[in-house]
């Protein structure tokens, strides 16, 4: 198994100074019930289109952050089955992203990536029958949060293949956090997403992806 923090490529959002997208100000209750994220920083050329059902798709080529998704609002444990397509360069990933209040605390499941390095502590890893995950933690310091300028923790659960499609049990990663401690609070959304940003001191990011839920 490739260990995440080999990768010396990319700092990662940990230390690439991305805010966090708020769902007041840049999230929408879309079609067909989902919720739609769409929400960027700093940079240009960025393209995000909410699509139709629980479709949407990105284009991008910029040295600014973005994050652009879909899911739904109150997030929790959910199946998420999804396909599509994901190519990109630099720094950025293919992730199930949510957020939960009372602790707070934003969370990953990453699905695929270009370049990412967490550099951040390496739990341990676990298997399910989706698949083979390391674990991380980090803790990010007076950053933007859903709920303003705040201090909070990040989980990440990073599949060792990467895919893109396929099905994405929540609750079998929130168990496994659980069981390293790792305690989320009450869910406040959930989105499908893929996001790119600029590492500290690096390039940009650049691709394409189109991804649809269900």
């Amino acid at each position: 198994m490739v260990q995440i923090s080999s990768f010396l490529v990319a700092l990662g959002l940990l230390q690439a100074g991305l805010g966090a997208p708020q769902p007041d100000a840049k999230g929408v209750q879309g079609r067909q019930g989902y919720y739609f994220q769409n929400w960027s920083e700093g940079g240009s050329n960025i393209r995000c289109s909410n699509g139709q059902g629980g479709s949407f798709s990105a284009n991008w080529n910029s040295r600014g952050g973005f994050v652009c998704g879909k899911g739904w609002s109150g997030g929790g444990a959910r199946t998420i089955k999804y396909s599509g397509t994901y190519n990109a360069t630099g720094p950025g990933y293919l992730a199930v992203y949510g957020w939960t209040r009372n602790p707070l605390i934003e969370y990953y499941i990453l699905e695929s990536y270009a370049d990412l390095a967490p550099n951040e502590p390496w739990f341990s890893n676990f298997t399910i029958d989706e698949g083979t995950f390391e674990v991380f933690t980090s803790t990010r310091v007076n950053k933007p949060s859903i709920e303003g300028t705040r201090t909070f923790q990040q989980y990440w659960s990073v599949r060792s293949e990467k895919r893109v499609g396929g099905t994405v049990t929540t609750q079998k990663h929130f168990d496994e956090w659980a069981k390293r401690g790792m305690r989320l609070g009450r869910h406040d959304y959930v989105v499908m997403a893929v996001e790119g940003y600029t590492a500290t001191g690096g390039s940009g990011s650049a691709g394409s992806a189109s991804i649809t839920l269900g």
